[in-house]
């Protein structure tokens, strides 16, 4: 697999070598002659010098054959023109931007480009005021619109002990699956929740924090 990644900063290093560690093809667009080099000589990847959002330097970093491009860059309209060329233009089947303005993100989906920010999520987090420790994964879908969560139920958890009936859950959120001694249940009204428990939920971004705390409570 070749994925193209234009940007720089730690998030680029550290993405590159996950991605070069896995065996992918990686080339790195960065307009810093001095990143260049630096990265160059600390990565297995290809280093490419210039300005990702110039179709020349796309194509001179291999984007008619790449299978993803991943726009990082802090300027969000460079992140979009990047997308929209290398779809476009070069025909790459997969292309993300990041959008550093979460209101972005909205807009370059309603122009055919795949977005992610990361604000939502941190947010959400802080929102909680949860044992973090209790979340063992969350993963945005769906571009970012829909949140799945793995939470971890203690003697502390506000819902131990009760019925899923019983559960009052905000809109558009539901528990997907219950996990107890490592077999998966579907859940069901009936079903009393125990210490222990892995259960996995279905949110969105605006409801996310206050299922989180319906489950988790808003001790430390």
């Amino acid at each position: 697999m070749k994925v193209l990644i234009i940007g720089g900063g730690k998030t680029l290093f550290f993405l590159s070598r996950n991605f070069t560690a896995k065996g992918y093809e990686v080339v790195i667009i960065n307009r810093n002659h001095e990143e260049c080099t630096r990265l160059a000589r600390q990565l297995s990847a290809s280093v490419v010098c210039g300005d990702g959002s110039d179709a020349v330097i796309l194509k001179e970093a291999g984007a008619m054959g790449a299978d993803a491009v991943l726009a990082i860059t802090p300027n969000d309209q460079d992140n979009l023109v990047v997308c929209q060329l290398a779809s476009l233009k070069f025909g790459v089947p997969r292309t993300v931007a990041l959008a550093n303005d979460p209101e972005n993100a909205e807009v370059f989906e309603k122009m055919g480009v795949s977005a992610f920010t990361t604000t939502n999520i941190i947010g959400s987090l802080i929102e909680q005021h949860a044992s973090l420790e209790q979340i063992t994964n969350l993963l945005p879908v769906a571009q970012g619109r829909v949140n799945v969560t793995e939470i971890v139920l203690d003697v502390h958890s506000p819902v131990s002990g009760k019925l899923i009936k019983d559960i009052k859950l905000p809109e558009n959120s539901l528990i997907a699956v219950m996990l107890r001694d490592n077999q998966p249940i579907v859940p069901r009204g009936a079903n009393v929740l125990l210490p222990g428990d892995r259960i996995v939920l279905i949110t969105l971004p605006e409801n996310h924090g206050q299922v989180i705390k319906a489950f988790t409570g808003e001790y430390k």
